[in-house]
């Protein structure tokens, strides 16, 4: 067997570390070093603690050194100290207990000579969150905002607000809020006061949820004398510094005219600051001021154009990006403010694609009468780029600007043009915006229909090109002399065509076509039906049975639904509400702008999916459901406007069960592709389904709730269920019901709607958790802000030990609840869900 190496030769280098061997052989190395007063001790001690620092950066646990490292730390060398305190942050939190060994040595370096290493102790002292050393922080933090050392001072502010999330109560009872806002207002270091300042913040709004007297701190913050004090001070401050004074001086509400424009001018010289943070700030300080003042309002429009323009020419892409969002949200407030600066938003060729994207955005923003034959001509520059999705917007951009100006004759013609060129995405987009311009425009349907009547449609491969072109030919077959002969050979390859949206554009444009042209469409409408009612997408089968039904039941009314006059379409749908973009403008200068969306929408946890709510329901923590239990719905967005009938997934299982069934099949009737389509001699659909059922008279009432049914006869209502009666006073503890939520399956998951007055009443969770303790359905946990919130409730059965949980989730915004229950007794889950949403539909409710 070889012999062990010696020592010696395991002083690996410090970026191999290699495990328990080697941390027993650092502890030995400093207890040596603990007690050396050699003249390089230090440098030694630097070694080892690298090593040590190398060994806990690659993940092993060099926890069993503390006590020799805490003993190495009475040294005068920063750099040993700031490796020293870096170690112990790190594993105080991990090892409580060995937390306390650190306490004398920091407060010993709390009154160092060196301010250095003062500041540097007062923050590793800060940063071992432990709750159990919190009364050894107070007269450290206490003193260290009386230093005559800013970098001190510097620590301790930021360490209040350390201390009040590690106890509030200490914090306050210290007086720590108090010391803060007096050297606020008087410290001479400009960084002290923004540290202030940002820990007061900080402190006081949490603290205003429970005490009135930190809401009217809150508003002492926000006063003239403090506000107008920062401003004055505000070219000392650092850029971070700055943007946390612009965005508290955005907060403040003046008295009167005079002092808006004081603040406007003692800020007027950030607009060429060449930070962007600091653009952007004061460009929000000046928008919110000036919104009751409409004419200065403006003026603030053409004061900010040339900041932001510059900002977008220079800097990072990000920065561009970031900028040229603000931009985007301001020209859809103002956009006949930035067309004459329409030459800014074109794209150059080192742009990186995000911001390419967002440019055309803008240039179809800011198009007007004056500017649009130059912003087209540069658009369909880019149509031809081998950026293929920038062509593609490019495209979609022109077709954007056509749909929103009066004189399209150029426009049309440009696009037109384009499906000249022999490229697949780019006949498809053009194709679709054709489709959306004739239905504004119709009077240029000869033009069009001219130039799309010469494309073929195996040319086209994209599914949303072909649905378009069929279309048209649908819509406009009378005007085409090849369309039923293009719609026959498209049905004929129905097979080969594996999208559903080209096959339900298909069977509306057969069935239009049929009315214009009976003769020559005839036998291809016989054989899309029969396609249609044999396809396997439910979607595809629906439709093309509902207009078998339709023509089965009288083809005149058919027409009339298929077919009826059609009247150009004068505006397209917003993506967004003007709701939404109100909000956006609110919160300028923040993430909203970038996402363009709502801080909530992206923040609270609703709107991101699956989440758990631990931190709010006191530690509760409830798993995620199994993939069993998990509810998958798949829904088709259908984009062409003229679909008559959607039946959603909750119908067809509706169905099913009803049918006592998990799938339900058709048969195609045999005779659909033959001449006597439209004989009187047909035999009713239903009979064709299902021999047994009633025959369908076409003189009785065609119910739309019949529409898609097979005939099945109505049974009998089942006897009422007997009345679940709960236990008045129910107990169980939150142990036991996170172990039963659990270990329970789900019973039921179901949405319910509160009525608007619940929904105006739930201000806070209480309101709800004590109109449910009143029907017996006690709440365990709750959390979340407004416009969600979540609560887990609890039953009990009366003369029982079975238990209902329940998890509800309600957004008051649209007055909905989410429910889920899981129940000892299965059996009686439906029971209670009932007697649940009974109850919450009555809250508010007088």
């Amino acid at each position: 067997m070889a012999p062990t190496a010696p020592s010696a030769a395991k002083s690996a280098s410090p970026s191999q570390p290699s495990g328990k061997s080697e941390v027993a052989d650092l502890k030995q190395q400093l207890r040596q070093l603990a007690g050396s007063r050699a003249p390089d001790a230090d440098d030694q001690r630097r070694d080892v603690f690298k090593r040590v620092i190398s060994c806990m950066t690659a993940g092993i646990d060099v926890s069993a050194a503390f006590g020799e490292m805490v003993l190495c730390s009475a040294t005068s060398d920063v750099v040993l100290k700031k490796m020293c305190y870096l170690y112990v942050g790190v594993h105080a939190r991990n090892h409580p207990d060995l937390a306390l060994l650190t306490i004398n040595f920091l407060q010993r370096d709390c009154h160092d000579q060196d301010p250095t290493i003062r500041g540097l102790a007062l923050r590793s002292l800060c940063s071992l969150r432990v709750p159990n050393l919190v009364e050894y922080l107070v007269s450290p933090l206490a003193t260290g905002l009386k230093d005559p050392s800013a970098y001190v001072r510097m620590i301790a502010a930021v360490g209040a607000a350390k201390l009040y999330h590690i106890s509030a109560t200490a914090c306050l009872d210290a007086d720590l809020p108090a010391a803060l806002k007096a050297l606020m207002l008087s410290d001479p270091d400009a960084q002290v006061v923004a540290n202030c300042m940002h820990a007061l913040q900080e402190i006081w709004t949490l603290e205003a949820a429970k005490s009135e007297e930190a809401a009217r701190e809150i508003e002492t913050l926000y006063s003239k004398p403090v506000v107008f004090y920062l401003l004055n001070r505000i070219k000392e401050f650092s850029e971070w510094a700055q943007c946390l004074v612009l965005e508290l001086v955005s907060n403040f509400l003046p008295s009167d005219n005079n002092e808006i424009f004081d603040i406007m001018n003692l800020l007027e010289d950030r607009l060429q600051h060449a930070n962007g943070a600091v653009v952007l700030a004061t460009i929000k300080v000046f928008l919110h001021l000036t919104m009751s003042m409409t004419d200065v309002h403006q003026q603030v429009y053409e004061r900010i154009k040339a900041p932001l323009l510059t900002l977008v020419g220079a800097g990072s892409p990000e920065q561009s990006y970031s900028v040229l969002c603000h931009l985007h949200l301001l020209v859809m407030r103002a956009p006949m403010l930035f067309s004459s600066d329409y030459k800014s938003f074109y794209c150059q060729f080192s742009d990186p694609s995000y911001v390419k994207k967002l440019k055309l955005e803008m240039l179809t923003a800011i198009a007007n009468e004056s500017n649009t034959y130059e912003i087209v001509t540069e658009l369909c520059e880019y149509a031809g780029n081998v950026d293929v999705p920038i062509a593609r917007e490019s495209i979609r951009a022109v077709g954007k600007i056509a749909l929103q100006q009066y004189d399209v004759n150029a426009i049309v013609d440009r696009l037109l043009q384009f499906l000249e060129m022999d490229k697949d995405y780019v006949t498809a987009e053009t194709l679709v915006l054709v489709k959306d311009l004739l239905r504004k425009y119709p009077q240029w349907s000869h033009d069009c229909i001219a130039v799309v009547g010469n494309i073929s449609s195996k040319n086209i491969q994209e599914p949303k090109g072909k649905a378009a072109l069929i279309w048209m030919l649908g819509e406009y077959s009378q005007d085409m002399h090849d369309a039923p002969y293009i719609l026959e050979s498209l049905v004929e390859n129905w097979e080969d065509e594996h999208s559903p949206e080209v096959r339900l554009h298909l069977l509306t444009a057969v069935m239009k076509c049929f009315f214009k042209r009976p003769p020559e469409t005839q036998m291809a409408l016989g054989a899309t039906l029969a396609a249609g009612l044999s396809d396997t997408h439910q979607d595809v089968h629906d439709r093309a049975l509902f207009y078998y039904r339709l023509l089965q039941y009288d083809p005149a009314v058919a027409e009339r639904v298929v077919n009826p006059p059609k009247q150009a379409v004068s505006v397209f749908a917003d993506t967004q509400s003007s709701e939404i973009k109100d909000r956006i403008f609110d919160e300028f200068n923040s993430l909203s702008v970038v996402y363009q969306k709502p801080s909530y929408m992206f923040t609270d946890k609703e709107h991101r999916g699956p989440f758990e709510y631990s931190e709010d329901l006191t530690n509760l923590t409830v798993g995620a459901e199994t993939t069993e239990n998990a509810i998958s719905a798949q829904r088709y967005q259908e984009n062409d406007n003229d679909l008559l009938l959607s039946t959603s997934d909750k119908e067809d299982n509706a169905t099913a069960t009803s049918n006592g069934s998990s799938a339900s099949t058709y048969n195609a009737p045999s005779d659909l592709s033959g001449p006597s389509l439209l004989s009187s001699q047909i035999p009713s659909e239903t009979s064709l389904i299902n021999p047994g059922a009633p025959t369908y008279s076409s003189q009785s009432n065609f119910s739309l709730d019949d529409l898609l049914g097979l005939g099945v006869p109505q049974a009998s209502a089942p006897p009422p269920a007997p009345a679940l009666i709960l236990n008045s006073k129910p107990v169980l503890d939150p142990g036991t019901f996170q172990k039963k939520w659990g270990q329970l399956a789900l019973s039921l998951s179901q949405e319910s709607s509160l009525s608007p007055q619940g929904a105006a009443s739930l201000m806070n969770p209480q309101s709800l958790i004590r109109h449910m303790q009143s029907n017996y359905i006690q709440c365990i946990a709750s959390g979340g802000q407004p416009p969600n919130y979540k609560f887990f409730f609890y039953a009990q059965k009366d003369g029982s030990t079975a238990f209902f949980l329940v998890e509800c989730i309600v957004n008051t915004a649209s007055a909905k609840a989410q429910i889920k229950v899981k129940a000892d007794d299965g059996t009686a889950a439906e029971a209670f869900s009932t007697l649940f949403q009974s109850a919450l539909s009555k809250f508010g409710v007088s």
